[in-house]
This record gives structure tokens, C-alpha cells and sequence, in this order.
């Protein structure tokens, strides 16, 4: 298992487009995929479960990765939030 804390950098939060964009490339891992914030866990890997936190830009956040190519998936998902969701 591997965690990172992350903050949402994009001006608008995780709103569809960046939460969509997050749970198609997170569903590309075989890891099991969680996200961590105010208390709540939810599926990384569920376009619902990561609507239902309503991350605004700023919010600190913590990825936990537990699978097979934890590292890589690890790696990509934070680059996604490092380039606020733009492709490379």
C-alpha cells in the first residue's frame, strides 16, 4: 500500500471533467484506488464516489493506492493533479 497527499490545483476544484479524467485513468491500474478527505474514504475508481467529495482548488487530499502496480498508479494520478488535469 502506498499513500501521497495531494492538493487540488486547478482554479475550478474536481468538478466533472477533471473527476472524469481521473477515474479513467485510475480505472487503467489494476490497484485498488481510494481517496482520502474530511473524513471520508470513497472509490477512486467511481465517478460518483469522487463527484460526492466536492473538492474545491486547495483542498488537500490523500491518494492510497494498495495493488499490484501500486507505484505506477501512484505516480500518473499525481501528475494529474500536479498539471491541474491538462494532458502532458
Amino acid at each position: 500500500m502506498v499513500k501521497k497527499k495531494v492538493t487540488v490545483k486547478n482554479e475550478a476544484g474536481l468538478h466533472a471533467r477533471p473527476s472524469s479524467v481521473l477515474v479513467k485513468t485510475a480505472s487503467k491500474f489494476d490497484s485498488d484506488f481510494y481517496i482520502s478527505m474530511y473524513g471520508y474514504k470513497v472509490n477512486g475508481k467511481s465517478i460518483l464516489g469522487v463527484m460526492t467529495l466536492a473538492a474545491e482548488s486547495g483542498a488537500e487530499m490523500e491518494l492510497i493506492f494498495d495493488g499490484p502496480d501500486e507505484e505506477e498508479a501512484l505516480k500518473i494520478i499525481s501528475e494529474l493533479f500536479e498539471n491541474k488535469f491538462q494532458p502532458n
